[in-house]
């Protein structure tokens, strides 16, 4: 349980986080939703820490905040989005968002509400908790991660890899008049094809 000042930076760093994560839906420039979108991201990374699960909290400001975040800021910054006209066409999938929320919430609240309906739940894991004392929250989800779930990370960065050439090919874009590199076509040329001698008379030379 957190005391003392630990329950207020707590209490601040969500509070400060759910105002950022309304304001990213309410900002009506884009360019100010992504920037409380990373401050929503840095005060979560916050709660990580005081919860003790430092690993989730480098891991969310590195991948989040210095990636994701900042190559949303970018292509809002650089593309010409016309925000309006996407918005436009938004309330007619509003039931269906709010089915997906209500959906969303439910299991939020059996989650967190886990220990109150079956409080012996938290008793029947598999593998033991170490102790914080004796072995830190980084170091417990490595020992997980590369022995008992190595094969599933692996498929993960296989299936990461493949999306990342899907996406490069898709997006990829042959301008004309550009000259290109091209690999077959310089190792399939001879002297013949590379070299072109011509005899120049006298007197006619540049």
């Amino acid at each position: 349980m957190l005391t003392g000042l630990a329950a207020a930076f707590f209490y601040l760093f969500a509070f400060i986080m759910i105002a950022s994560a309304f304001m990213v839906i309410a900002a009506r420039n884009p360019v100010h939703s992504v920037l409380f979108l990373i401050l929503a991201f840095f005060n979560a990374a916050a709660l990580f820490l005081l919860a003790g699960a430092e690993f989730l909290a480098f891991i969310l400001l590195v991948v989040y905040v210095g990636a994701v975040a900042v190559l949303f800021l970018f292509v809002v910054m650089m593309l010409d989005v016309d925000f309006a006209e996407l918005k436009s066409g938004a309330l007619q999938y509003a039931p269906i968002g709010a089915l997906v929320g209500l959906i969303l919430a439910a299991e939020l609240v059996i989650v967190l509400g886990g220990s109150v309906f079956a409080p012996k739940l938290g008793q029947t894991g598999t593998l033991p908790i170490p102790d914080m004392a004796t072995r830190t929250n980084t170091a417990a989800l490595g020992d997980i991660l590369y022995t008992n779930y190595a094969f599933f990370f692996q498929i993960a960065g296989l299936i990461l890899l493949v999306a990342m050439i899907g996406a490069i090919v898709l997006t990829l874009r042959h301008k004309e008049g550009v000259k290109r590199q091209s690999v077959p076509a310089q190792v399939a040329r001879t002297p013949a094809t590379a070299i072109e001698i011509k005899k120049v008379e006298t007197g006619k030379g540049i």
